[in-house]
C-alpha cells in the first residue's frame, strides 16, 4: 500500500506535493520522497522514514518547478531505503508506482542484458526504464508510457513525468486505484480522494485499462490500446476536515470515537421506525431477483470478510436462506457453482479490493446479481456492482478497522432485513425487534464510549 500524488498548474508543485502526501502518509511509513521538473531537469529528493524526514530534506535542498510527482510508500518489493524509495528516475523519466509488477524479474533482467544499470530493489524502477527506452532520447511521454504498459503484467497506478514535457503528467491504472482532480488552469493526480480536497472537489475515476494525459490544458482519457475515452468528473461532498484527527492523538483513536455516528450516517433513511420496516431503494432494480434467489454468495477480504462471516447468520436468521461466505482471493481461483438463481453480496472499503473484484466479474459472467457493500463512491467495485449499499463511514485513515466495519455490519443488518421483508419470511416481531435493537446501538456505543477512561485505567 502507497500512496501517490502528482501536480501541474501553476503552484509550487512541491508545496501541493507535501500536502498531498500527509492526507496520505497513512498509506506508507518506510520512506517518501518527490519530484519536479526544473530548468528543463528532473529534480529528485528522498528520505527514509516518516513524511517529516522528506520535510527536513527539502528544507536544506529546496525544489523548484509546477510540475511534480510525490510517493509514501510501504515497500513491496526492496527493504525500505533511500535507494528504493520512490520516485524513480531512469534517463529523461521519472516515476511513481502504487501496486505491484509480477513480471518484475524477467523484466529486470532483460534491462540489464540490455546493458541498463538498475540502481534498486524495487519493481517500479523497470517501469521508469522502460519508459525512457521507448522515449528514446526524445519521443512523446504518453505513447512510451502506453508502449511501456503493454510489458507489465500485475497490478498498478502509475504516474510518469519527463524532463521534455513540463506542465505534463501521464497517469495509468489497471486493479489500483487513480482519481484525477480537476481545477482551473492545474489538475492533480492521487491515489486516495482525501489528498486533493484542500485543491479540488470535481474528481475523476479512471478505470482498470486506462490512462490519463493530465495537463494544465484538460485531461484526456484513452485506453491501453489507444482508444478516446469521454469522461466527465464528478463531484465529491466529502469535508477535508473529516479526513483529519479531530484534535485526538491518533487516527484509530477519532474513528472509534466516530462509529456512532457513521452507523447514525450509514441508517439514515433507511430505517422506518413507525412502520418497522427497512427502506433500500437502491435494490428496486433487484427486488424481483431477490424474492426467487436461493442463496447468498458472501465475497471479500479481510476486514470486510470478518464482516461477511456474520452476514451469513444475518441472512440465515432474519430471512431463512442459505449463504456462504468465501474470500476473495480463494474464490477467484476456484470454479464456483454459481447461477443466475444466486444473489452474490461483495463487501470492501475501498471498493478497490482487486481480489473481490474479481468475484464480483465472476458472478456477472454466470447470471448472478451483485449486491455491493462499500464505502467510497464511484469506486470500481460500487460501479461495476448491479445495485450498491454505500455504509458512509468518511474517510477511514487508519489501517486498523472500525467504523468501516462496524458500518459493514449495519449495512448487512439492513440487507438481511430488507431480503426477510421481501420474501416474507420474516416474523413481524422479529424484524420490529431487531430494528429497535439496531437503531439502538449508536447511542450503546457512545455510552459504551464514555467508558474510556475507566478502561486505560
Amino acid at each position: 500500500m502507497c500512496g501517490i500524488v502528482g501536480y501541474v498548474g501553476p503552484r509550487d508543485a512541491d508545496g501541493v506535493l507535501i500536502s498531498g502526501l500527509r492526507k496520505l502518509e497513512y498509506r506508507g511509513y518506510d520512506s517518501a520522497g518527490v519530484a519536479t521538473v526544473t530548468d528543463g531537469d528532473i529534480e529528485v529528493r528522498r528520505a527514509v522514514g516518516k513524511l517529516d524526514n522528506l520535510v527536513g530534506v527539502l528544507a536544506d535542498q529546496p525544489l523548484a518547478g509546477s510540475t511534480g510527482i510525490g510517493h509514501t510508500r510501504w515497500a513491496t518489493h526492496g527493504r525500505p531505503s533511500e535507494q528504493n524509495a520512490h520516485p524513480h528516475r531512469s534517463g529523461d523519466v521519472v516515476v511513481i508506482h502504487n501496486g505491484i509488477i509480477e513480471n518484475y524479474v524477467p523484466l529486470r533482467e532483460r534491462l540489464l542484458a540490455e546493458g541498463r544499470e538498475v540502481l534498486s530493489e524495487t519493481d517500479t524502477e523497470v517501469i521508469s526504464h522502460l519508459i525512457d527506452m521507448e522515449m528514446n532520447g526524445g519521443g512523446d511521454l504518453l505513447a512510451a508510457t502506453r508502449a511501456a504498459l503493454a510489458q507489465l503484467e500485475g497490478s498498478f497506478a502509475v504516474v510518469a513525468m519527463s524532463r521534455h514535457e513540463p506542465g505534463r503528467l501521464i497517469t495509468a491504472k489497471n486493479a489500483t486505484p487513480v482519481v484525477i482532480g480537476v481545477g482551473d488552469g492545474e489538475n492533480f493526480v492521487a491515489s486516495d480522494i482525501p489528498a486533493l480536497l484542500d485543491y479540488t472537489r470535481d474528481m475523476l475515476f479512471l478505470e482498470d485499462g486506462e490512462l490519463a494525459d493530465v495537463s494544465t490544458a484538460g485531461v484526456e482519457v484513452s485506453t491501453f490500446a489507444g482508444k478516446s475515452v469521454p469522461r466527465s468528473p464528478k463531484r465529491v461532498t466529502w469535508d477535508p476536515v473529516t479526513a483529519q484527527k479531530g484534535g485526538h492523538a491518533h487516527f484509530l483513536i477519532k474513528e472509534i470515537h466516530e462509529q456512532p455516528q457513521a452507523l447514525i450516517d450509514t441508517m439514515r433513511g433507511r430505517v422506518a421506525q413507525d412502520t418497522g420496516d427497512v427502506v433500500l431503494p437502491e435494490l428496486a432494480a433487484l427486488e424481483d431477483h431477490i424474492k426467487r434467489a436461493e442463496r447468498v454468495a458472501i465475497v471479500a477480504c479481510g476486514t470486510a470478510w470478518h464482516a461477511g462471516l456474520v452476514g451469513k447468520f444475518i441472512f440465515e436468521r432474519f430471512a431463512r436462506i442459505p449463504a456462504e461466505i468465501d474470500y476473495g482471493s480463494e474464490y477467484r481461483y476456484r470454479d464456483s457453482v454459481l447461477t443466475d438463481k444466486d444473489l452474490m453480496v461483495v463487501i470492501s472499503q475501498s471498493g478497490e479490493t482487486a481480489d473481490t473484484l474479481a468475484a464480483l466479474e465472476v458472478a456477472q459472467e454466470r447470471g448472478a446479481p451483485v449486491v455491493a457493500i462499500c464505502n467510497v463512491i464511484d469506486s470500481s467495485i460500487a460501479r461495476k456492482a448491479d445495485a450498491v449499499l454505500y455504509t458512509h463511514a468518511g474517510p477511514e485513515i487508519s489501517v486498523a478497522s472500525t467504523k468501516a466495519f462496524t458500518t459493514q455490519l449495519a449495512a448487512l443488518y439492513l440487507l438481511g432485513l430488507f431480503v426477510g421483508r421481501l420474501t416474507g419470511r420474516i416474523d413481524d416481531a422479529l424484524e420490529a425487534e431487531a430494528i429497535q435493537a439496531l437503531v439502538e446501538i449508536p447511542n450503546l456505543i457512545k455510552r459504551t464510549l464514555a467508558c474510556e477512561k475507566d478502561v486505560e485505567r
